[in-house]
């Protein structure tokens, strides 16, 4: 095992995390979020919504789960799904790479296990996309193997409870606190375990924010309570800043429909459709000029508000003309109607404030 910074020694933090397991369990028989996949857990619907809470919340994934099982209501039924029908599914969720890695793994399942996950945390992490984490959790929570599910709750968590000083982003400090947790994860119900460390962190243990410590069911445990260090710990090293990049973005229409442009099959959004965009800033008079030497027939421009999104390392910031022609025209678009626009084309959440404004003018007749 390697070590930890603690402030004890490693018979000290285990018997700690020992003491912990009945407290936080008894909370969890009563606090405990209720959820679809909770209320049903089986290997499909846990594998799912794990891949959707990943880098997003709960609150946001619940709609997104409910579609997705209806359309798709079993492996089987994934693994034969079209890409322009998954994209759609998961449009607006983001991280876009989760759908398409969820879908090489459903044909895996199909192909060598009948189109059932294996009940085996080794085994489910031969699957593409599922790694130590989500092995783990649908390991313990569908299948009751008793391996933990260490994320970024349960490294808060237990780093303010033993008072653990080392960089949590670090992966041998990850490794380190999974092989702590597979000594004590109690063998009879590891799924509640591992789901208790989650609610705990996401409700009480909080990530950003004062912690509720005062509801916590492990504060007389807890180190960094003890000590009035919670907004602290845990150490987490600083992220890389983000490269700003300004875009152009041109909803360009006519009375039959709108251009799409379809992004390569590899890199940022990849697959997925898009309204033309440029980089840089034009200004009103310099978009105007583009469209027409471009072929477009311009009848209207509209200014729309600016928006802005964020990626892991990258954000853009982005300004946006609504052009309304008679003859439209850009290279590599598809003309689209405002139907397929909402029912078939995904276009990720990037340009959702852009598709937003187009279906706004579309109602008042402006476009």
């Amino acid at each position: 095992m390697e070590k930890l910074e603690l402030p004890m020694s490693d018979y000290e933090a285990m018997g700690l995390l020992r003491s912990a397991i009945v407290p936080l369990l008894s909370w969890y028989d009563i606090h405990a979020r209720t959820l679809p996949w909770r209320s049903n857990p089986t290997p499909y619907w846990v594998w799912l919504s794990e891949v959707m809470l990943q880098q997003t919340r709960v609150e946001a994934v619940l709609p997104y789960f409910r579609r997705f099982v209806e359309a798709l209501p079993d492996i089987p039924s994934l693994a034969c799904a079209s890409e322009e029908q998954l994209h759609k599914l998961w449009e607006g969720l983001g991280y876009y790479s989760r759908v398409r890695n969820l879908h090489k793994a459903a044909i895996q399942v199909q192909q060598q296990y009948d189109g059932k996950l294996p009940p085996s945390y080794e085994l489910l992490l031969d699957l593409c996309g599922i790694g130590e984490y989500t092995a783990g959790a649908i390991a313990s929570i569908a299948f009751g193997e008793p391996v933990p599910a260490v994320d970024g709750n349960v490294l808060r968590v237990f780093s303010r409870m033993l008072g653990c000083e080392s960089d949590i982003a670090s992966p041998s400090v990850k490794k380190a606190f999974r092989e702590i947790l597979l000594e004590i994860i109690p063998q009879n119900c590891p799924g509640d375990f591992n789901q208790a460390v989650m609610d705990l962190g996401a409700g009480v243990c909080l990530p950003n924010g004062v912690p509720l410590c005062g509801s916590c069911p492990l504060s007389h445990l807890c180190t960094a309570f003890r000590e009035g260090n919670q907004m602290v710990l845990p150490v987490k090293s600083a992220k890389r800043a983000r490269r700003i990049e300004e875009k152009t973005v041109f909803v360009i229409c006519t009375s039959e429909g709108v251009l799409l442009h379809k992004r390569t099959e590899k890199g940022l959004l990849a697959g997925l459709w898009e309204f033309p965009n440029l980089p840089g800033r034009l200004g009103r008079t310099q978009a105007e000029s583009l469209l027409r030497k471009n072929g477009n027939e311009l009848l209207k421009l509209y200014s729309l508000k600016e928006a802005k999104h964020i990626f892991t390392h990258i954000e853009w910031h982005m300004t946006g003309f609504l052009a309304v022609c008679r003859r439209a025209q850009w290279n590599q678009t598809v003309l689209v109607s405002l139907q397929q626009l909402e029912t078939t084309y995904a276009v990720p959440g990037a340009f959702a404030p852009f598709k937003k404004q187009l279906l706004d003018y579309a109602e008042k007749g402006m476009a």
